[in-house]
């Protein structure tokens, strides 16, 4: 029997030049600033100025502000920071994990993949730092307080500790690989400037570049060591998250299946979020040559197992609380579904479960339109997943004389509206003076994987 195996689709279509790569792609650098950019620009800094101004009332007035009580001692602060934390985690896995499996269609998507998750980290980063509340002498907090009998030292068995030792190694790691990344690229723009100090700065950035045989094959070493050093943090980071709420006792919480549904939970909602950016950058830029409907279908493909993953997890969580036959433990998972925060889970539900399921049809899997509704509907469901956590399982403890409700403040969501504000505002800033892809990448696999040009 004779099989003949199927033609895979290009992933660079136009009949592109290596010319064609670098033209395309540093057009956006080189020129004035677009309408669409402009206008982008201005509704992030609108954005960021209310948020500025709801955390200096926060820095000024302390976190009373917020809507927090004696029994909801965490709510839109941790779930804000848990959910930026899972944005960041695509951007490792496109860059480090499929590039260790040799997947080619990393290479149009990975640069703002890996800028996103800088930017969400940073994002994230804010609010454990404004919940202290004197944000000025917080890292004096941190460190070891000189007192009458001795040094007196952070808890080291606490995760909220590992926290920050797993988020700033991830951090660092991302930005070094992103920058190692970037420099052929200002090499490129460098050799192409005309403007003394275009040329001047991207000949600072690209570190003295120079496209040697030898230059190329240290790069390439180093990609592979730092790829190797980035897998486990994909799996680690979310994973000590995962703990801050697994090592407690409370009812919804000390349970063993946080760390994989986290870790799965995360990429769903990076994943998600790589689309909502670049199907935006695509249209924008013209990018539709480099970011074509087959890598959108294959980041959809990775939504669906990551979303079918979630999705058993919320089973398997009411199963073993039924299973558990713990009273408590069964009372923290009906009070989510039908107590007074019914319409939080049922909203994660539809939008984490229900939602994902329809990429399984290819004619929605392909469709830019319905997929970029569908990745903003994940990330919303993803927001509930970590508000459903942490509220439900905290404003109805043990004891029903301490019962009491959340609701946030315009200081709660003004903070929220910060954050966002600072992530679109790096990120516009990212697409306009850095290229947007990876045009060395993108170079390596023009002959191999494009359509040929019919010139």
């Amino acid at each position: 029997m004779q099989v003949t195996s199927s033609v895979r689709e290009p992933l660079v279509t136009g009949g592109k030049t290596v010319h064609d790569v670098t033209e395309d792609i540093c057009r956006q650098v080189e020129g004035k600033p677009t309408k669409s950019w402009m206008m982008g620009m201005a509704i992030s800094l609108a954005t960021l100025g209310i948020g500025t101004y709801a955390v200096f009332m926060l820095l000024w007035d302390g976190i009373g502000v917020w809507g927090l009580n004696k029994t909801v001692g965490w709510a839109w602060d941790i779930t804000n920071f848990v959910w930026w934390v899972g944005i960041g985690h695509a951007g490792t896995l496109i860059s480090a994990i499929l590039l260790l499996f040799r997947q080619k269609w990393r290479m149009s998507i990975n640069r703002a993949a890996e800028a996103m998750t800088i930017f969400a980290v940073i994002c994230a980063a804010c609010f454990p730092g404004l919940h202290m509340g004197r944000l000025w002498v917080g890292f004096y907090w941190a460190l070891p307080l000189p007192n009458t009998w001795g040094s007196l030292w952070v808890n080291f068995n606490s995760p909220l500790l590992w926290d920050v030792f797993a988020i700033s190694t991830y951090f660092t790691v991302s930005l070094v690989f992103w920058y190692i990344g970037l420099i052929p690229d200002f090499a490129s723009i460098r050799d192409r400037a005309t403007n003394k100090i275009s040329k001047a700065a991207y000949g600072v950035l690209s570190f003295g570049w120079d496209g040697a045989a030898k230059t190329w094959m240290r790069y390439e070493s180093v990609a592979l060591i730092l790829a190797g050093l980035a897998t486990p943090l994909v799996l680690s980071v979310h994973t000590i998250v995962s703990f801050d709420f697994a090592t407690s006792v409370i009812p919804g919480w000390h349970t063993t299946i946080f760390p994989p549904y986290f870790v799965a939970g995360a990429i769903f909602s990076g994943f998600a979020m790589v689309l909502t950016l670049m199907l935006v950058t695509r249209k924008v830029f013209k990018l539709e040559d480099y970011i074509t409907i087959n890598h959108i279908e294959l980041m959809n493909i990775v939504i669906i197992i990551t979303g079918s993953i979630v999705g058993i997890a919320y089973i398997t969580e009411f199963f073993i609380a039924w299973y558990s036959g713990v009273d408590a433990e069964q009372y923290a998972f009906i009070n989510r579904a039908t107590g007074p925060y019914w319409w939080a889970y049922w909203t994660m539900m539809t939008c984490n479960v229900i939602s994902p399921q329809l990429f399984w049809f290819k004619n929605i899997r392909t469709n830019i339109a319905a997929t970029f509704i569908l990745s903003i509907i994940v990330n919303i469901g993803m927001w509930f997943e970590r508000f459903v956590i942490i509220v439900t399982s905290l404003h109805r403890d043990y004891l029903p004389s301490s019962w009491a409700m959340f609701y946030p403040t315009f200081y709660d969501v003004g903070v929220y509206l910060f954050t966002f504000g600072l992530f679109f505002t790096a990120f516009l800033l990212f697409a306009k003076f850095f290229p947007v892809i990876n045009m060395a990448e993108v170079k390596s696999i023009i002959k191999s994987s494009s359509l040929k040009s019919n010139k």
